[in-house]
């Protein structure tokens, strides 16, 4: 009797070990409805954070002229925060953040067959949309617009007039920041036999609950909705591009996307910047930097950068989304800036 008791208390004892190395039930991605505002939440507490850590990262925000700061964990909502007279349904630019926007567009133009980005955008264009050569301007693939590197000369402002689009190298052999991508909406445009806006509000905004709109500024196109609209684009973006269970973007294309496109600067995708690249270069030199692009931020992070602090950062090792609105945090700029390692400083003490 007693070794059968024994006997028993042993297997009980390696059950209950098992069950313990068995991991927790994975708590299943979320997602907002898109027409509703309901946002399902997750707590700090709940997350095991160092909640000493928050009001430290508050404080800096608000310091450092923020509109608006949105935490997603998983798709729920750990921190939605407002400064400085902005609201959560006040609208704010996106600045170059929102090229994403055409990247993201472009892949599915791409996934209806009515682009291929290895295609030259004289194909869709035609010729003369540049100042270029026949022979130049047909090297410059729509690829080439979104890895940033045509070879057009980026020194002579924002205008995309074919006067200004001026030949400096042959397509492939230099990266540098141009507007001269906004030519992907035209492309689009013209494969799809519709607008811009009537193509990308059908196609992406509608299809995960956005608001907002793009505004003409002179030679840019500016998109502008509230921090909510930049938020639902995030996490599409971090689930591989499906909407619960409807690909919006196609999941090939966004990994090409979202990993080095070019051989030059190795921080950069299809118009997003990517953090854990041994180099980057920046916006308006032609200088190679060492090191990674926000050296606090995770490795595997990649991020929507705009003027002036605009932030959309994706992190999926930590299934986090993390959206910043506002005016600059340390000088204006035009995508990277000191304020981001700053910020992710104050992430990290907050989340680890």
């Amino acid at each position: 009797m007693k070794r059968l008791y024994f006997l028993l208390f042993i297997v009980i004892v390696t059950l209950f070990n098992c069950s313990k190395d068995e991991p927790a039930e994975t708590e299943t991605l979320y997602f907002p409805s898109i027409n509703s505002n309901a946002w399902e939440t997750k707590s700090i507490t709940d997350l095991g954070w160092n909640e000493n850590e928050l009001q430290p990262l508050l404080d800096f925000l608000e310091e450092k002229n923020t509109k608006s700061f949105m935490m997603l964990y998983n798709g729920r909502i750990v921190r939605e925060d407002y400064f400085n007279g902005h609201s959560k349904t006040a609208l704010w630019y996106w600045a170059s953040a929102g090229k994403t926007l055409t990247t993201a567009v472009s892949g599915i133009a791409q996934q209806e067959r009515l682009i291929n980005i290895n295609n030259k955008v004289s194909d869709y264009l035609g010729t003369g949309w540049t100042s270029a050569s026949i022979t130049k301007e047909n090297l410059i693939t729509c690829k080439h617009l979104l890895s940033m590197n045509s070879g057009l000369d980026d020194s002579l402002g924002d205008d995309v007039s074919p006067a200004n689009l001026q030949y400096v190298a042959d397509a492939g052999t230099r990266w540098a920041y141009h507007n001269v991508y906004v030519k992907m909406q035209d492309v689009v445009s013209v494969a799809s036999n519709q607008t811009w806006n009537s193509y990308f509000n059908t196609k992406l905004r509608d299809k995960i609950g956005m608001s907002g709109l793009w505004v003409n500024l002179g030679d840019l196109s500016v998109y502008n909705s509230n921090t909510r609209s930049m938020a639902r684009f995030g996490l599409m973006i971090s689930a591989k591009g499906k909407w619960e269970n409807t690909q919006i973007v196609p999941e090939t294309f966004l990994n090409e996307a979202t990993n080095t496109s070019q051989n030059i600067n190795k921080a950069y995708g299809y118009l997003w910047w990517l953090n854990g690249k041994s180099t980057y270069h920046l916006p308006q030199t032609q200088i190679e930097f060492n090191g990674e692009l926000i050296p606090n931020a995770p490795e595997d992070m990649y991020a929507a950068l705009g003027k002036n602090d605009q932030k959309i950062y994706i992190v999926p090792s930590e299934k986090l989304v993390i959206i910043r609105m506002g005016d600059a945090g340390d000088g204006p700029n035009f995508a990277l800036s000191t304020f981001d390692n700053e910020l992710w400083g104050k992430i990290n003490a907050l989340i680890n």
